[in-house]
C-alpha cells in the first residue's frame, strides 16, 4: 500500500498529545492511545488468541515506551460470544495464550488494557445454536434488523431477554474475566458498553423495553452496566478499570442523536462513575467515541452526527477521557482536543493498524501508510503484522 495522499500531515510533537499523563497506575509518555480493534485472528475452537501473531502485532505497536494500547474486544465467557475467531479470557488456555502477548508489551515499557466484550443481539444466532447457547438481549424479539431475525428463526434460536438470574451470571463472568486478564499480565480492563453490544442494549430505550428493575427509567437501564463496573472494580481495583461508551452511536440499531433524551442517560451514567470516584473508587478513564463516527463499518467521513458533542462529559467526570473517531486525518482537531482540556487522550484506530510506528509519525508530521480494509479480519499475518514503519516504507518506495 502507498502513503495516504489525501491529507497533509502536521507535526504534533509540541502539543499536549506528547505531554505525559498519569492514567490509573500508569505513567504514559504521550496521549496517543490505540483503541480496541477487532482483528479475528484467534483460533477455533476455544477462542484462543494466536499468541505468536498477536505478540508481534501488539509488540510492533508499543515500541514507543509509555504507550497505552487496548486489546481487541475479548469475550468474558462462551455464552457472551458467538464469533469463532474472536479471543476470550474465560479459560486457563486463553490466559496462558495471552501471557506472552502482554509480556511483549511490557518488555517495550508500555501498557495494555483488555477490553471485555459481551455481544447480546449482535451475536450470530446460528453459531450460538450450534453450541447450545441462547440468543439474548435486554428484551424479547427486538431484533437489529430483518436479517438478524431471519437467521435466528431459521436456527430456531429466537432472541429473548436475559432473566435476572442470567444477568447475575454475567456479572460473575465479568469478575472472572477481569481476574483472568490481570493474572495473564494485563494492566487493566476496559468494560465494553459501546456500539450496540449487550451493555449498550440495556442502556438504550430502543432495545430495552423491560419493565423490571433493569428497564424503564434512566436509573434502571443503567443498572446492569453499573453492576458490571462495580463487580470489576471490586475484583481488580478501580485504577485498573476503564469503560467505553458511544453516546452518539447508531451501529447495531442504537438510537444515537436521533433520541433527544438519550444524552440524559449517559450524563446520569457518567455521574454515577464520578460519584464512585469521589468515594475512593476512581476508574482509570472513560473512553468516548466521537459523533463523527456513529458506525465503525462506515468509511471516514460517513455517518457523522453534526448536532452533538462529547464535551458534556468534562463537566461531570473529572478524570482522564479518551476520545476516538476519525482523528488521524484531522491533526488540527487533535491539537484542539488535547490543548483545550489537559485530561484528554486521543485514540487512533484504523491508522494504527496500518502504521505500527504511529506515535513517531504523529510527532514528526510524517506521511501515513494507507490501510487495506480487506485484510482487517483476514486470519493470516497479511494486513496484521506486515505493515512497514516509516523508514521501511521509504525503502519500499511507498512515497512514490
Amino acid at each position: 500500500m502507498p502513503f495516504n495522499k489525501d491529507f497533509k500531515p502536521v507535526a504534533l510533537k509540541d502539543t499536549n498529545l506528547f505531554k505525559g499523563i498519569k492514567v490509573g497506575n500508569m505513567e504514559l509518555n504521550h496521549r496517543a492511545v490505540m483503541p480496541p480493534l477487532t482483528r479475528m485472528r484467534a483460533k477455533h475452537p476455544g477462542n484462543v488468541p494466536n499468541t505468536e501473531l498477536a505478540a508481534e502485532y501488539y509488540g510492533q505497536r508499543t515500541r514507543e515506551p509509555g504507550t497505552l494500547v487496548i486489546t481487541e474486544a475479548t469475550f468474558i465467557s462462551k455464552k457472551a460470544g458467538g464469533y469463532d475467531n474472536a479471543p476470550g479470557i474465560w479459560s486457563q488456555e486463553q490466559v496462558e495464550a495471552w501471557k506472552p502477548i502482554f509480556k511483549k508489551v511490557h518488555d517495550n515499557k508500555s501498557y495494555i488494557f483488555m477490553q471485555l466484550w459481551t455481544l447480546g443481539r449482535q451475536s450470530e444466532a446460528d453459531t450460538l445454536a450450534r453450541d447450545g447457547l441462547p440468543y439474548v438481549s435486554a428484551s424479547d424479539n427486538i431484533y437489529i434488523d430483518d436479517q438478524f431475525k431471519e437467521i435466528a428463526e431459521k436456527a430456531k434460536n429466537p432472541q429473548r431477554a436475559l432473566t435476572v438470574p442470567e444477568i447475575k451470571e454475567y456479572i460473575e463472568d465479568f469478575k472472572l474475566a477481569a481476574r483472568n486478564a490481570v493474572a495473564a499480565g494485563a494492566d487493566g480492563v476496559e468494560v465494553h458498553s459501546a456500539f450496540g453490544y449487550l451493555l449498550n442494549q440495556f442502556l438504550d430505550p430502543k432495545s430495552n423495553h423491560r419493565t423490571d428493575e433493569y428497564g424503564g427509567s434512566i436509573e434502571n437501564r443503567a443498572r446492569f452496566v453499573l453492576e458490571a463496573v462495580d463487580a470489576v472494580i471490586g475484583e481488580i481495583g478501580a485504577e485498573r478499570v476503564g469503560i467505553r461508551m458511544t453516546p452518539w452511536g447508531v451501529y447495531g440499531s442504537m438510537s444515537g442523536g436521533h433520541d433527544r433524551t438519550l444524552l440524559a442517560q449517559f450524563a446520569y451514567f457518567i455521574g454515577e462513575l464520578e460519584k464512585r470516584a469521589r468515594d475512593g473508587k476512581k476508574m482509570a478513564y472513560i473512553h468516548l467515541s466521537e459523533p463523527r463516527v456513529t458506525n465503525p463499518w462506515l468509511a471516514e467521513g460517513e455517518g457523522e452526527y453534526k448536532e452533538g458533542s462529547n464535551d458534556f462529559a468534562y463537566s461531570i467526570w473529572k478524570g482522564p477521557i479518551i476520545r476516538a473517531g476519525n482523528l488521524a486525518l484531522h491533526p488540527d482537531d487533535v491539537k484542539k482536543l488535547v490543548n483545550d482540556n489537559d485530561r484528554t487522550l486521543v485514540a487512533f484506530g484504523r491508522y494504527w493498524i496500518a502504521n505500527p510506528d504511529l506515535p513517531h509519525r504523529l510527532a514528526q508530521g510524517l506521511p501515513l501508510n494507507a490501510y487495506d480494509r480487506n485484510t482487517f479480519y483476514d486470519p493470516s499475518a497479511k494486513g496484521y503484522t506486515d505493515y512497514p514503519t516509516y523508514g521501511e516504507a521509504l525503502k519500499l518506495k511507498w512515497d512514490n
